[in-house]
C-alpha cells in the first residue's frame, strides 16, 4: 500500500466530542479533508449549527448531535443516532472536556466531580459503547483520546492552578495505556494527544494570567495554532499507525521536553 492511500480516510465515519469548536472542531476538519464523514457533538446547538455550516463549505460531509456528556445515560442514544445515520464508526475522537481553577485547598467538590466525570468518565463511557456496539464487531477501531501535558507534568506554580483538570488528564493517559493493550487483539488502537498550550474559550483565562510564563518556559516561544494538531490527529486516525497504540504524544512546542 502506498503512502497516501494509508493516509487516506475515504470511506470512515470519525465521531469527534466538543467538536463544535477549538482543538475539536480543529480535528474534526483534519478528517474530514482526508476524506471521512464526520459525526461531531457539544451540548450547544448553535454552535453545532455554525460548525456544521463550516465544515459543509469547505465539503465535508457532517452531522451533528445535541448532547451533554455529563449525563451519562445520554451516551448510548447518542452513539445509536450516529450508527444510524452512518453504519458504523471507525474513529473515536473523545475530545470534551472541562477545566476549573482552584487551588488544591480550596477546590470545590461539586467542581471536582464536574471535571473527572467529563474529562475521564465519559472517555471510558464513549469508548465502551463505541467499542461495543461497532468497533468490537467489526474488529477494527482508531480511538483517539485528548489528554494534556496538564496530565503528564505538574503546573508550574505561576501558571493557574488546576488540580482536578491535571488528575484527570493524567487518568486519561492511563486509561488510553490500559485499554489499548486489552484491545489490541480486536484490531482497535488507542492512542492520545497531550497537546499544550492552544487558544481557546477553555484556555484563556490561564494564557490572559500566565502567557509571559507560558512563552518564556516553551522552547519553541509560541502557543499552538488552528493546524497543529492536524497532522497527528490524521496519523493516528488512518492505516499509517495501523501498529501504533498505547502512545501519548505531546503537542507543545517542547515545553514537557524542558
Amino acid at each position: 500500500m502506498n503512502v497516501k492511500k494509508l493516509f487516506d480516510l475515504t470511506g470512515k465515519t470519525a465521531l469527534i466530542t466538543g467538536g463544535s469548536r477549538g482543538l475539536g472542531l480543529q480535528i474534526a476538519e483534519a478528517l474530514g479533508e482526508m476524506g471521512a464523514k464526520v459525526a461531531i457533538t457539544a451540548r450547544k446547538a448553535g454552535e453545532l449549527e455554525e460548525a456544521k455550516a463550516h465544515l459543509q463549505g469547505t465539503g465535508i460531509d457532517a452531522l451533528t448531535v445535541v448532547n451533554d456528556l455529563q449525563n451519562t445515560d445520554s451516551v448510548k442514544p447518542m452513539v445509536e443516532q450516529v450508527l444510524k445515520r452512518y453504519s458504523r464508526i471507525d474513529i473515536l475522537v473523545n475530545n470534551a472536556g472541562a477545566a476549573w481553577g482552584a487551588p488544591a485547598e480550596d477546590h470545590p467538590l461539586d467542581a471536582w466531580y464536574k471535571v473527572i466525570n467529563l474529562n475521564l468518565t465519559a472517555v471510558f463511557l464513549m469508548s465502551q459503547t463505541v467499542g461495543k456496539l461497532s468497533m468490537i464487531p467489526r474488529k477494527y477501531g482508531r480511538i483517539i483520546n485528548l489528554a494534556s501535558i496538564a496530565g503528564l507534568v505538574g503546573t508550574d506554580p505561576r501558571m493557574m492552578p488546576t488540580i482536578a483538570y491535571n488528575a484527570s488528564k493524567g487518568g486519561v493517559v492511563n486509561f488510553t495505556r490500559s485499554l489499548a493493550v486489552e484491545w489490541a487483539h480486536y484490531g482497535i488502537t488507542v492512542n492520545a494527544i497531550a497537546p499544550g498550550v492552544f487558544p481557546s474559550k477553555m484556555s484563556q483565562g490561564m494564557i490572559d494570567k500566565a502567557e509571559q510564563v507560558i512563552m518564556e518556559i516553551t522552547p519553541m516561544k509560541r502557543l499552538g495554532t488552528d493546524y497543529d494538531l492536524k497532522g497527528l490527529a490524521v496519523l493516528l486516525a488512518s492505516d499509517a499507525s495501523a501498529y501504533i497504540t498505547g502512545q501519548i504524544v505531546a503537542v507543545d512546542g517542547g515545553l514537557v521536553s524542558m
